[in-house]
C-alpha cells in the first residue's frame, strides 16, 4: 500500500503572509475562507517537491498572471467588493493569502499551478467547488483572443513516461487506485462504487447514493442484456460492486483490473457473498483479454486509457464480443475541442490525479467505436448526477479528515484531493463534463 508520508499539521495562522490580499472578503459580506491548514514552509518538498518549492517567474509572467487573475474574478463576481461599494452576498468568494506566490505559480504552471496554489495553503474559498464552477462556466472567456497565443507560456506537455503501455498502464493505475482501500471507503457509499451515480431525486442525502449506484448499474446490465446464463466481461472491475448484482442475475462474470489493492477486496466481497463460482477476478491488461461474451461492461474505464490507446481499447471490446453481443459503457465526456486541447496539455489532474488519463469528446468515440465495426445503439447523458455525486463524495471526505490523517495522509494531499473533488463536481455543473451510457452493437450505419 502506497501511502504519502505525513506532514505535521500547521499552525493556525501562516507567518509572513497578508492574509486576503488583494481579494480579501470585507466584514459583512460572507464568513472568509477558513485559514489554511498548510503552511509552505512544512510541506514535504520531498513527497510535493512542485508545492514547497515556488517557482521562478519573470515579471512578464508575473504581470499577464495578475492581469488575467484579477480581471476573470472581477468580471466573475468571486472577489470581495472594495470598501464602501455595495455588498453582494450571493455567490463564493476566493481569498488570496499569499499574492507572490500565487501568481508566480499562475504565471508559470497555469492551472496546475493554480491548484498547486491551493495544495500550498497560498488561496482559500469559503466554497471551493462554487468558485470553481463559475470559472469553468466561463472558461472559454477566462483569457482574452490576442492573449491565447501565449498560452504556451503556462502549459506543458504531458511526460512521456504517463502513456500507458503495458507497463504504464500498471504504474498509472498503482498511483492512483492502489493509494488505501480504507482510502477510498471513507468518503465511498458501502457499495465502493466509483463512478457516477443514478438519483430519483436532488438535492440527494448520502444514504441515497448506495440505491442510486445500485440504480446506475442496473441500467448498465439492462442496457447490456444480463441475465441468466449471460457470459459477461467487465473492463475495470473496481472493489466489485458491478460483477457482485451481475452475478446475483445469474451472469457468470470474468473482470478485469490492474490495480492490486481493488482485486484483493473484490474478491474478499465476492467471496463473502457466496458468488465466487460465478465471478473470476483477474489482474489482467483489458489489451490480453480472452474468450468471446455475450455482454462487454466498461465502467468509466475509457477515461484511463489515453487517446494513444483507445484503438487497442475499442479493439478489445469488439474482439471480446460474440455474434448478437451487446456492449454497455459508462463514459465521462467534454467538448470536442476542449478534449483536443486536453490531450496534448499537461493539467493538474494528468499530474496529481490520473496520470495518463484523457476524457474523451463523444466524436472520438464514435469514430473509435465504428472504426472496430461496433455502432452506437443508445446515447444517454446525466452529467447532473454526476456532479451531486462528486458533492456528496467531496462532503464524506471533508468530513472525514482526522480518519484521512490517521490512515497516514498528509495535509497537502488532503487538500489536492479536495481540490480534485471539487474540480471535478465543478465540470459537471458547469456541463463543461457530461457522463452518459452508451450501447455499441455489431455494425456501424450506413
Amino acid at each position: 500500500m502506497t501511502r504519502p508520508a505525513l506532514t505535521p499539521q500547521a499552525p493556525s495562522q501562516p507567518a509572513g503572509r497578508t492574509a486576503g490580499i488583494p481579494f480579501q472578503t470585507i466584514p459583512g459580506s460572507r464568513p472568509a475562507a477558513a485559514v489554511p491548514s498548510v503552511r509552505r514552509g512544512d510541506v514535504d518538498a520531498g513527497r510535493w517537491p512542485d508545492v514547497a518549492q515556488v517557482p521562478s517567474a519573470g515579471p512578464a509572467r508575473i504581470f499577464v498572471a495578475r492581469y488575467l487573475v484579477e480581471r476573470a474574478l472581477d468580471r466573475l463576481g468571486l472577489t470581495a467588493p472594495t470598501v464602501g461599494a455595495r455588498v453582494n452576498t450571493a455567490g463564493p468568494r476566493l481569498t488570496v493569502h499569499d499574492p507572490d506566490a500565487f501568481y508566480r505559480r499562475v504565471g508559470r504552471h497555469g492551472l496546475i499551478g493554480f491548484g498547486e496554489s491551493y495544495m500550498a495553503g497560498e488561496w482559500d474559498s469559503d466554497d471551493l467547488a462554487g468558485v470553481l464552477t463559475v470559472l469553468a462556466g466561463h472558461v472559454d472567456e477566462l483569457v482574452p483572443a490576442p492573449l491565447r497565443r501565449l498560452r504556451g507560456l503556462w502549459v506543458s506537455a504531458r511526460p512521456a513516461a504517463d502513456r500507458n503501455t503495458r507497463d504504464g498502464a500498471r504504474s498509472n493505475i498503482r498511483r492512483h487506485y492502489d493509494l488505501s482501500n480504507d482510502l477510498f471507503s471513507l468518503f465511498l457509499d458501502p457499495t465502493l462504487t466509483y463512478s457516477s451515480a443514478v438519483f430519483g431525486a436532488f438535492p440527494a442525502p448520502f444514504e441515497s447514493l448506495a440505491p442510486a449506484q445500485h440504480r446506475k448499474i442496473d441500467r448498465l446490465l439492462d442496457l447490456a442484456g444480463v441475465g441468466e446464463g449471460t457470459r459477461l466481461l467487465e473492463i475495470g472491475t473496481g472493489w466489485g460492486e458491478l460483477a457482485l448484482r451481475a452475478a446475483a442475475r445469474g451472469a457468470r462474470v470474468t473482470t478485469l483490473t490492474l490495480s492490486a489493492e481493488q482485486a484483493a477486496l473484490a474478491r474478499e466481497r465476492i467471496a463473502a457473498a457466496g458468488l465466487t463460482d460465478r465471478v473470476d477476478v483477474q489482474l489482467r491488461d483489458y489489451r490480453d483479454a480472452e474468450g468471446r461474451y455475450d455482454a462487454v461492461v466498461s465502467v468509466e474505464m475509457i477515461e484511463a486509457v489515453g487517446a494513444d490507446y483507445w484503438p487497442a481499447y475499442f479493439t478489445a471490446l469488439r474482439r471480446a464480443l460474440a455474434p448478437g453481443g451487446r456492449i454497455a459503457l459508462q463514459a465521462i465526456t467534454m467538448g470536442h475541442r476542449q478534449m483536443l486541447h486536453t490531450a496534448a496539455t499537461h493539467t493538474f489532474i494528468s499530474k496529481y490525479v490520473f496520470p495518463g488519463g484523457l476524457i474523451p469528446s463523444r466524436e472520438a468515440i464514435a469514430e473509435h467505436s465504428a472504426a472496430t465495426g461496433l455502432r452506437t445503439a443508445a446515447d444517454d447523458g446525466f452529467g447532473e448526477h454526476y456532479a451531486e455525486t462528486l458533492r456528496l463524495w467531496r462532503e464524506r471526505f471533508t468530513a472525514h479528515r482526522p480518519a484521512v490523517t490517521r490512515l497516514g495522509f498528509d495535509p497537502v494531499f488532503a487538500r489536492m484531493w479536495e481540490f480534485y473533488l471539487a474540480y471535478s463536481e465543478a465540470g459537471f455543473r458547469s456541463r463543461y463534463l457530461d457522463v452518459r451510457q452508451l450501447l455499441l452493437t455489431e455494425g456501424t450505419h450506413r
